[in-house]
C-alpha cells in the first residue's frame, strides 16, 4: 500500500512511457553532444553531458508533472541557467599569464546540452533533437572550416 503510494507519479502506462522516454532522450542527446567533447579529448565528456541534461530535463519534468503554470517553469528554468553557470565555470581554465583561455567551448556545451535537456522535459523533441544536430555541426565542421582557413592563410604568408 505504502510502496504504490510513494510511487503512484508513474502509475498510468502511457505517463510512465513518456517520462521513460523524454529522459531517455535527453540522456542520449546529452550523451552525442559529451562523446564529442570526449572523443576531441575535454574533460567534460559523456557521463557529464549526459547527466547535466538528464537533470534539466528532470528539473522541468517533475513541476510540470505537478501542474505548474508557465510563470512557475519559467522560475524553474531560470533556477537551472544560473545553476548551470557555477558548472560551466568549472571547465574554464586560465594560464598562469592569463594568455590563454580554455574551455570555453566545453562551457558552451554544457549550457547547450542544458537546453537540450530542458527542450526534451518540456515536451519538445524535435527541437532537442535538432538543437542537438546544430550543436554537433558547429563542433565539428566549423571547427574543420576554422583549421582549414587557417592553414589556407599560414600557406600565403
Amino acid at each position: 500500500m505504502i510502496l504504490t503510494q510513494e510511487f503512484s507519479d508513474l502509475s498510468e502506462p502511457e505517463r510512465t512511457i513518456r517520462v521513460g522516454l523524454r529522459l531517455l532522450l535527453a540522456a542520449v542527446l546529452g550523451g552525442l553532444l559529451g562523446f564529442e567533447r570526449e572523443h576531441h579529448g575535454h574533460a567534460a565528456g559523456v557521463r557529464t553531458h549526459m547527466l547535466v541534461a538528464l537533470g534539466a530535463a528532470l528539473f522541468v519534468l517533475v513541476p510540470e508533472q505537478e501542474g505548474a503554470r508557465d510563470d512557475a517553469l519559467s522560475r524553474v528554468i531560470q533556477g537551472i541557467v544560473a545553476g548551470v553557470g557555477f558548472l560551466c565555470a568549472g571547465t574554464i581554465l586560465k594560464s598562469r599569464d592569463l594568455s590563454q583561455v580554455k574551455g570555453l567551448t566545453t562551457s558552451a556545451g554544457i549550457w547547450l546540452t542544458t537546453a537540450i535537456g530542458v527542450a526534451v522535459g518540456l515536451g519538445h523533441q524535435a527541437t532537442a533533437v535538432l538543437g542537438t544536430l546544430l550543436g554537433l555541426l558547429i563542433l565539428n565542421v566549423v571547427s574543420w572550416l576554422i583549421n582549414r582557413l587557417e592553414k589556407q592563410r599560414g600557406g600565403e604568408a
